[in-house]
């Protein structure tokens, strides 16, 4: 995996604004990858196929349903839309069980015949977040998971469909190049963090803690 190149093609953002009356903070991802609209949805919503780029899933994957990544987060399927004149999306509720879960919208774009754009967009409300943890952990603490989805997916189609197990994927994140990409991760969602407006010291100091937690250098935060 070439760490800098995957990093580099991630575009992301956060914004704090108000979503249907409520101040959230919107986070933004997006990659291309080079296999057909038909394919990547397949590959995003099918339960044979999602665990071969992020994790086991179990549930009723369908309109209404509900689902549950092993060991991480489950909710319900709000929104689901197949392929259709070169685009398809889905929304979700996200959540780990305790506090109101967040509302993850992805969308898929047809860039041509073999390529699609695939985009993530997570909103969590501001006061849905426990006092302080923002500031502590910024963006980084959902975005670095988020960019080690588009990177399974990236190794995903770049393996022609093969994937990695999640206990690969934990096992690469530990190596020194694993760790590389983690880094390289937080700092760039430390970029986006100021650019909405944070003090550069705080999101600095959140990406820095953020890192700490998820290669095990520091406790996860209370």
């Amino acid at each position: 995996m070439d760490v800098k190149a995957q990093l580099k093609a991630v575009a992301r953002g956060i914004e704090t604004k108000e979503v249907d009356g409520v101040l959230s903070h919107v986070q933004k991802l997006a990659q291309t990858y080079p296999s057909p609209i038909d394919d990547v949805w397949d590959a995003v919503t099918t339960i044979e196929r999602i665990p071969r780029w992020f994790l086991p899933v179990s549930g009723d994957l369908r309109l209404g349903g509900h689902f549950q990544f092993e060991g991480n987060a489950g909710g319900e399927i709000r929104r689901c839309d197949p392929p259709s004149a070169g685009s398809a999306g889905y929304t979700v509720t996200w959540g780990m069980g305790t506090g109101e879960p967040a509302i993850v919208h992805v969308r898929l774009t047809a860039v041509d015949a073999a390529s699609t754009r695939f985009e993530l967009e997570n909103v969590v409300a501001v006061d849905s977040i426990p006092e302080g943890l923002w500031e502590q952990l910024g963006p980084s603490a959902t975005g670095m998971g988020w960019d080690s989805g588009l990177l399974g997916l990236a190794s995903y189609f770049g393996s022609g469909g093969g994937g990695i197990s999640p206990e690969e994927g934990q096992a690469w994140l530990a190596t020194d190049e694993g760790r590389s990409f983690l880094r390289g991760s937080a700092d760039a969602w430390a970029r986006e963090h100021i650019a909405d407006g944070a003090d550069p010291q705080v999101a600095n100091a959140a990406a820095t803690t953020t890192y700490g937690m998820y290669t095990g250098e520091l406790p996860p935060a209370v």
